[in-house]
């Protein structure tokens, strides 16, 4: 009897070892460095809700010289972080990326812009310079120019564009009359800088009708066809998204996550969990699931472009519900 116990005490052991050897690999690629704009990510790690799916999930931060379709694209990642107008720029230019869910309901892009270089509507825009972030970001920029009837090219009438590194130095430097910003991490980089509210006028995206979605969860279309994939990423959609309501309900202990897995040391408390609490309004209203509207609404801004749009053509399966249907439902 004894030895029956031992035996069958020895196959339970293997079995629950084999058991914990068989969470499911998951690669992300951020879209950019640590910071609170990927809380949900951090915290779904950081709470267990992977691991509670069977996860094993990586996350690779991204930086200057990290494009995520080019990532994804290179099999160096199961999912991407990335903005609809690079995705859809991306998928006409072949690579079949797919938005799987989409925790950002809002946009946070901004136009910043300092009251003494003559700016107080988007109408004293002509003539001046434009701080423009570019490597896919500056889709949004060029269609709400093109929008305004603006030419980019520095011709009479039109703007200069100032290809604008990922920091706020032109506007601080009196090099561009405005730069792009964020609501969450920019904007305030101005204000840390010395600058006031009073000195800056905003032209947030969403106020000004061109908002595209930002942020969205991408996958490779082919892939999409293995029900093993599709069911890895049901998982990893519903543990994610759990982490980004938590972060929503609780701003300053998300931030505290995040700068734990800070590894470059550059990110502080306070900028982290001012940053969280802005992002939490733009996921705010978002279940995961992708609005057909917000996709519809960003695609017409995005072939709005008259001789040069962003896009040529409304993409065909460039979004699924399929993920998020099972994920959430």
């Amino acid at each position: 009897m004894k030895t029956f116990l031992k035996t069958a005490l020895a196959s339970a052991a293997v079995m629950a070892a084999g058991v914990a050897q068989a969470a499911d690999d998951v690669t992300l690629q951020l879209k950019w460095v640590t910071q609170a704009q990927f809380a949900g990510y951090y915290v779904a790690q950081d709470k267990g809700f992977y691991k509670e799916e069977d996860l094993n999930v990586t996350i690779k931060p991204g930086g200057p010289d990290i494009a995520p379709a080019q990532v994804i694209a290179g099999g160096g990642a199961d999912v991407v972080l990335d903005w609809m107008p690079s995705a859809l720029a991306s998928r006409e230019k072949g690579l079949a990326l797919v938005n799987i869910a989409q925790p950002f309901k809002s946009s946070g892009m901004m136009l910043t812009c300092r009251k003494d270089a003559g700016i107080a509507s988007p109408a004293d825009f002509a003539g001046k310079t434009l701080g423009v972030w570019f490597f896919g970001n500056e889709y949004p920029f060029l269609s709400w120019m093109n929008k305004l009837g603006l030419a980019t090219d520095g011709s009479d009438g039109g703007v200069t564009v100032l290809k604008q590194g990922f920091n706020v130095d032109p506007i601080l430097q009196g090099q561009a009359a405005c730069v792009s910003t964020m609501t969450y991490n920019e904007y305030w980089q101005i204000i840390d800088a010395g600058l006031s509210p009073d000195d800056l006028v905003v032209f947030k995206y969403e106020d000004q009708g061109v908002a595209t979605l930002e942020d969205g969860m991408y996958v490779m279309e082919e892939n999409l066809a293995d029900p093993a994939f599709e069911d890895k990423m049901v998982r990893f959609v519903r543990a994610s998204m759990k982490g980004w309501k938590w972060a929503e309900e609780n701003p300053e202990d998300a931030a505290m996550i995040v700068l734990d897995n800070d590894a470059s040391g550059a990110q502080t408390e306070e900028h982290q969990i001012r940053m969280m609490g802005e992002v939490a309004k733009l996921t705010s209203g978002s279940n995961g699931a992708l609005d057909p509207a917000d996709y519809e609404r960003t695609v017409g801004s995005l072939m709005s472009g008259g001789s040069d749009p962003v896009i040529t053509m409304a993409p065909e399966g460039a979004w699924t519900h399929a993920i998020t249907d099972k994920a959430l439902n």
